[in-house]
C-alpha cells in the first residue's frame, strides 16, 4: 500500500543556498515533462541591498516568470511542454556586492488523477503540499532571523564603540579642563 503511495505520488524537494558574485549570474535548470508542476521560491540572505534579479524560462527560452530586484520570491508554473526548463539568479547590476541567495525548487511529476488515485491518495497529495508550504517559511523564517541578527550584531558594535569613543573624549575634556582650571590658580612669580 504505502509503496503505492510513494510510486504514486513522487513529489520533489531541495533546498539550496548560493552566492552569486557581483556582476554574474548563476542559472540551474529542471527537465520537466508535460503537466509536471515546478515551484521555485527564494530570498536574498546577504549583501547589498538585498536585492537580486530572477527569471524562469520555457525550453525555448520563453520567460514564465521574472522578478527584478526582488528579495523574495516565488513562480509556480505547469510545464506546457517537454524539455528542460531554466531558472537564473542574476547580481549583473551590482559591481562590487556578492549576494547569498537561499531558494527551494518543489516539483510534482503529474499523475492523471482518474486512472489510479483514491480519496486518502488525494489527501495526502494536498498534506504534502501543505508540508511544502510550512517547510517554505520555516526557511524563510531562518533567513530572516539570520539578517536580523547581523543587524542587531552590527548595531551593537557600533553602539560599543561609539560609547567607549564617548568616554575617552569624556575624560580627555575633563583632563583638559582641570589642567586649564589649575593655571588660573597658579601664582606666577617673577624674578
Amino acid at each position: 500500500m504505502w509503496l503505492a503511495i510513494l510510486l504514486v505520488l513522487p513529489v520533489l524537494v531541495s533546498g539550496h543556498m548560493i552566492e552569486v558574485p557581483a556582476s554574474k549570474k548563476e542559472c540551474f535548470f529542471e527537465d520537466l515533462h508535460v503537466n509536471d508542476k515546478m515551484t521555485v521560491t527564494y530570498q536574498v540572505g546577504g549583501g547589498g541591498h538585498l536585492d537580486i534579479d530572477f527569471w524562469l524560462a520555457d525550453p525555448d527560452g520563453i520567460a514564465l516568470g521574472k522578478h527584478i530586484k526582488q528579495s523574495t520570491g516565488t513562480v509556480s508554473i505547469t510545464a506546457k511542454k517537454d524539455g528542460r526548463y531554466e531558472y537564473c539568479f542574476s547580481n549583473q547590476m551590482s559591481t562590487v556586492v556578492d549576494k547569498m541567495v537561499s531558494f527551494n525548487v518543489h516539483g510534482v511529476i503529474y499523475v492523471d488523477d482518474e486512472d489510479i488515485v483514491s480519496p486518502i491518495e488525494r489527501e495526502i497529495r494536498a498534506l504534502s503540499h501543505g508540508l511544502s508550504a510550512v517547510k517554505d517559511e520555516q526557511e524563510y523564517i531562518v533567513v530572516r532571523e539570520r539578517t536580523h541578527r547581523n543587524t542587531a550584531e552590527s548595531t551593537n558594535d557600533r553602539v560599543k564603540w561609539w560609547s567607549i569613543l564617548q568616554a575617552v573624549v569624556l575624560f580627555s575634556v575633563v583632563a583638559w579642563q582641570v589642567y586649564y582650571l589649575k593655571s588660573f590658580f597658579e601664582v606666577k612669580r617673577a624674578f
